[in-house]
């Protein structure tokens, strides 16, 4: 399929959907579905709060375009500042009830801009997972659907998109990872358009076969309001996150975008402690220690 933004477009209404319905085996909660307008574009909000399994998901999609790009779109591109863009793409956060299924985030997205007389795009994008409370299965297979959506554009991409992940999903102010990482990419053009557009289309089919069998497993496992505080603690670190580092916030909030549709990332319950520490050999203890924090999970044992 040819890399129009046409047919982006179709493509990631079509994802947007494909991820709700995922989410829908699981959840008889209906999706509220939100359609918007802003001077910049439109956009469209699939929002889940207080589900069966999510305490909030959202699955949006937005097509915006300016005549200046916003200061943190052009970071790494100095010489498009103040050049029209065109920017359209699906984000999704996923916050389950359950301290035992992970918070899961997905984005694929795509810019265009001028520099002079040529067109300038990229694609960007990833999917990373953040367990409050971790199972070495779960992760090998989360890493796996990367290493498998990446491999057939080159056996190369998933160790440094992983790597960057790792980088990119880490609170410098904390010294700590958000999570255990994935893929994550940016500035994407170094293949021809059609095959960056199909590795796009292959990270959004194997994020849903990375998260869908995880909340299968972990969904009816039994917790109380220890691992709950926990998570709302936890989803602290999101939060900071988000608002300090995160590219697609940033951008969507001084780009003015629709605000609400940019701030569902954020969870419903969240907590802060001052200089908390996890208890010695607990399992909370465990998270830090053996599961935050770059490591090879497809490192097969005994290597």
């Amino acid at each position: 399929m040819q890399a129009t933004i046409d047919n982006i477009k179709t493509y990631l209404l079509n994802l947007q959907q494909d991820i709700c319905a995922m989410v829908s085996q699981y959840d008889s909660k209906v999706f509220l579905t939100d359609s918007w307008e802003s001077k910049l574009g439109s956009g469209q909000s699939h929002v889940l709060q207080q589900g069966d399994v999510m305490e909030q998901a959202g699955v949006n999609f937005s097509h915006v375009s300016g005549e200046q790009m916003p200061g943190s779109a052009t970071a790494h591109r100095p010489e498009l500042a103040g050049q029209p863009f065109e920017a359209l793409g699906v984000s999704v956060v996923m916050h389950p009830i359950n301290p035992y299924v992970p918070t899961s985030h997905f984005n694929v997205r795509y810019f265009q801009s001028r520099k002079g007389d040529d067109t300038v795009w990229w694609f960007g994008g990833g999917f990373d997972l953040t367990p409050y409370y971790g199972f070495v299965e779960d992760c090998r297979h989360w890493h796996q659907m990367c290493k498998d959506a990446c491999d057939p554009f080159g056996t190369e991409l998933y160790p440094e998109l992983k790597q960057w992940a790792d980088g990119y999903f880490f609170l410098k102010h904390r010294n700590e990872s958000r999570g255990i990482g994935g893929i994550f990419f940016d500035d994407f053009n170094r293949l021809p358009p059609e095959e960056c557009f199909a590795f796009i289309q292959s990270v959004g089919e194997h994020y849903i076969k990375a998260y869908d069998p995880i909340i299968a497993r972990r969904r009816h496992l039994a917790y109380g309001e220890r691992e709950r505080e926990f998570q709302a603690y936890r989803r602290g670190r999101y939060v900071e996150f988000n608002l300090v580092y995160d590219r697609g916030t940033l951008f969507g909030l001084r780009s003015g975008g629709r605000t609400d549709s940019i701030l569902m990332s954020l969870p419903p319950i969240v907590r802060w402690g001052y200089a908390w520490q996890p208890q010695p050999n607990s399992k909370e203890a465990q998270l830090y220690n053996d599961f935050l924090g770059a490591r090879d999970w497809l490192q097969k044992s005994g290597e």
